[in-house]
């Protein structure tokens, strides 16, 4: 099975376009990947990653935020501002849950085994969707710790941007400045508690790996070891690799970043040794 650019209906009822592959060979674990923020599914070497799991025999599914700035007739364009302007976090952690819905609608889930993976952004996203029961273990790329931290701000910037209900930030790979609506800092304040990174860490009893580049130049790796920190797991850390692990858009190479390539490796170990637990646990 190769779906490429089904749409699935997310959060107020916005389509966003998903794909879906399943190998001949399938092991029954499926890889949902979450991109992160000024991201899409087909960023980059995210196609790649996925063709280097599909060929593990791991089915793979990524998909696009439904306010990331793109829309289903353009997927790699930031087009829909007004879109961008009004996502918030809320809407991503819904989005997650429904495509998960969508992929409920297309296979037999009974038989799979799903595993979150979220870079940057959707890290977090993936992190607190964790308690989710269709969710077997989470993994982070250059994953973010705290959303409050992305409101870091004086109080001055808050009044401004109350009074003027839009802060724009600047994209450095397109030079658009995009804009975020007071909207987005409203819904956060509503929803700290839900929102809470940190917190969730701490409850989750799930296997969960974060990996986190040395020289991330986006979010600190100290960012990294709050998250093992907090739910008392191991943080691995990529020596060299940037933010992105070597990848950036458009990628022409046709073969991983060696950062991203390694990041690969350790996330196949990590499943296949949850998936040796399994066996020994059931004795089958």
């Amino acid at each position: 099975m190769n779906l490429i650019n089904e749409k699935y209906l997310g959060s107020q009822n916005r389509e966003a376009l998903i794909d879906l592959e399943i190998p001949v060979d399938f092991n029954q674990n499926i890889i949902v990947f979450i991109h992160g923020y000024m991201g899409f599914k087909d960023w980059g070497p995210w196609s790649l990653m996925q063709s280097y799991f599909v060929k593990r025999g791991f089915g793979f599914c990524k998909f696009n935020l439904t306010h990331n700035g793109t829309t289903p007739e353009n997927p790699i364009d930031f087009i829909d501002l007004e879109a961008f302007g009004n996502n918030c976090y809320t809407y991503e952690k819904n989005d997650l849950s429904c495509a998960l819905d969508w992929l409920k609608e297309k296979i037999n889930v009974s038989v799979c085994t799903f595993h979150l993976l979220g870079h940057s952004r959707g890290g977090g996203i993936a992190l607190l969707c964790a308690q989710d029961q269709r969710i077997s273990s989470v993994i982070t790329l250059a994953s973010i710790s705290s959303i409050e931290k992305r409101f870091d701000f004086e109080k001055e910037t808050i009044k401004k941007w109350k009074k003027t209900g839009t802060r724009y930030v600047r994209n450095g790979r397109t030079n658009q400045d995009l804009p975020h609506n007071f909207s987005q800092y409203l819904d956060f304040q509503k929803n700290k508690k839900m929102l809470s990174i940190q917190t969730m860490c701490k409850s989750i009893s799930k296997p969960l790996l974060f990996i986190h580049g040395v020289e991330d130049e986006s979010v600190s790796i100290e960012e990294g070891k709050d998250l093992a920190r907090w739910s008392k797991k191991q943080l691995v850390k990529i020596s060299g690799a940037s933010h992105t692990f070597g990848g950036f858009h458009p990628y022409t190479s046709k073969t991983l970043p060696p950062h991203l390539k390694e990041c690969c490796i350790l996330i196949t170990k990590f499943i296949k040794k949850q998936q040796l637990e399994k066996v020994n646990l059931t004795g089958n």
